[in-house]
């Protein structure tokens, strides 16, 4: 059998036709109320009998069942992110994911932002968005710059007077 590369992303657009057999029985009231939906979850580990998924701060455990695959855009719930502005048509702040949901008409992941304790109302795709913890890299320039010559520690450098 394959096992899927974690962590990995998908939904439960449909319940599962086994009942609620697959879920681990402590987990039972917290998966129940996260699907059916089209929130995109993280699944994370396999401890050999349960996969452990998440959504937020939501954590639960399923047995291996039948979801959807959803491919990643890097993005996470929690994640810091800086809206891209298009021409004027768009406010620029700062805001954390708050939601993850996929939208299987445009294929594609909307995102729902929080920015301090009010919810964004508006959903965003990930064009949309900057995440904030990226780094960027200082490439190598394509100029040569010229050494400096330096004279000796010695030497008084001309015009100069020690």
């Amino acid at each position: 059998m394959d096992w899927p590369q974690l962590p990995d992303y998908g939904c439960f657009p449909r319940w599962p036709g086994e009942g609620q057999s697959f879920i681990h029985p402590d987990d039972v009231p917290v998966a129940a109320r996260c699907f059916p939906s089209e929130r995109v979850f993280r699944r994370y580990r396999f401890d050999g009998v349960y996969y452990h998924y998440s959504y937020g701060e939501t954590r639960f455990r399923l047995r291996p069942c039948m979801w959807l695959s959803v491919t990643s855009e890097g993005i996470d719930i929690g994640d810091p992110v800086e809206t891209v502005g298009v021409g004027l048509e768009q406010d620029l702040f700062v805001a954390r994911v708050w939601g993850m949901h996929f939208v299987r008409r445009k294929g594609c992941i909307l995102y729902r932002l929080r920015r301090r304790d009010t919810l964004v109302p508006n959903l965003f795709h990930a064009r949309q968005l900057r995440l904030l913890t990226d780094k960027t890299k200082v490439r190598a320039g394509e100029i040569i710059h010229p050494e400096p010559k330096w004279h000796g520690q010695s030497d008084p450098i001309e015009g100069l007077e020690l």
